[in-house]
C-alpha cells in the first residue's frame, strides 16, 4: 500500500466507536500515538494541548463518579448546573438548518440501530451514560486547555485531536471523541488533578473495537465534497 492509501485509509476508517473490547492497550502504544500527534499544526506553535490518560482504578473511579452525577441530573435536572464548569454555564448552541437536521438524523439513526424507540427515556438515559463509561474502552483520555487562551486555540486543538484519532486508527485502534464529558467538568477536573487555570475541552475513549456489537456498524451519512466546496477562478 502506498503512503497516500495508508493515510486515506486511516482518515476514512476512523469512526466514533461506541463499543470496545476489554483488550488492554499497551502504555507504549499510547505514548507512541501522543508522540506523533505532537507534530500537529498550531498557530504560532502555541501547542495549547494537555492530555490526562486514565487507566485502571483512576478510570474506574471517574466512571463511577460521573455516572452517579448523571443519574442525579436525571432525578433533578436543575442539578446539572452544579456539575458544569462555571465558565461554560452560560454557553448556548443555536442549531439551525442544515446542521440541526444532520444532528437529529445522526441521533435517531444510532437509536434505530440499537432499537431504542422515541420516548423510551430509560434506554436513552442508559445509552447516553455509555459515554461516561468510555463505551467500555480500557483507556480514557481527558484534554484540557489554559483558561487564558482564546477560543481560537480550539482550532489548533481540533487538529491535535484528529491527529490522535488518525494515528490510533493506523495502529489498529479505534476512538470516540466525547464532548459529553464537559457537562460534568466540575467532577472531571478535580478527579484528574487539573489546576484551576485549566478547562476541559473533551474526553476520548480509545481501545480495540468490539466488531460483534451492532452499534459499531452504524455510519452516519457524509456530505460529498462538492456540497461544501466553492471553486473560485
Amino acid at each position: 500500500m502506498n503512503p497516500i492509501s495508508i493515510v486515506d485509509a486511516a482518515i476514512a476508517g476512523r469512526m466514533s466507536c461506541r463499543a470496545f473490547t476489554a483488550q488492554a492497550v499497551a502504555p507504549e502504544l499510547l505514548a507512541e500515538i501522543l508522540d506523533v500527534a505532537r507534530w500537529s499544526a498550531s498557530g504560532t506553535n502555541s501547542q495549547p494541548w494537555k492530555v490526562y490518560v486514565l487507566q485502571g482504578r483512576a478510570r474506574d473511579a471517574l466512571v463511577a463518579d460521573v455516572c452517579a452525577a448523571h443519574d442525579a441530573v436525571r432525578a433533578r435536572p436543575e442539578a446539572a448546573a452544579s456539575f458544569r464548569d462555571p465558565a461554560d454555564s452560560t454557553e448556548s448552541e443555536a442549531m439551525v438548518s442544515p446542521y440541526i437536521e444532520r444532528r437529529r438524523a445522526n441521533g435517531w439513526g444510532l437509536y434505530g440501530v440499537l432499537g431504542i424507540a422515541k420516548g423510551d427515556r430509560d434506554r436513552m438515559h442508559a445509552q447516553h451514560q455509555r459515554n461516561y463509561r468510555f463505551f467500555d474502552a480500557p483507556v480514557g483520555l481527558m484534554f484540557t486547555i489554559s483558561r487564558q487562551l482564546a477560543n481560537s486555540s480550539l482550532v489548533d486543538y481540533g487538529m491535535f485531536l484528529q491527529s490522535i484519532m488518525v494515528a490510533a486508527r493506523a495502529r489498529g485502534l479505534h476512538t470516540c471523541a466525547q464532548g459529553a464529558w464537559r457537562g460534568f467538568a466540575g467532577v472531571v477536573l478535580p478527579h484528574i488533578g487539573a489546576p484551576p487555570d485549566e478547562r476541559l475541552v473533551c474526553g476520548m475513549a480509545i481501545g480495540f473495537a468490539d466488531d460483534a456489537d451492532k452499534v459499531n456498524a452504524y455510519r452516519p451519512a457524509r456530505e460529498p465534497a462538492p456540497a461544501f466546496t466553492v471553486w473560485l477562478d
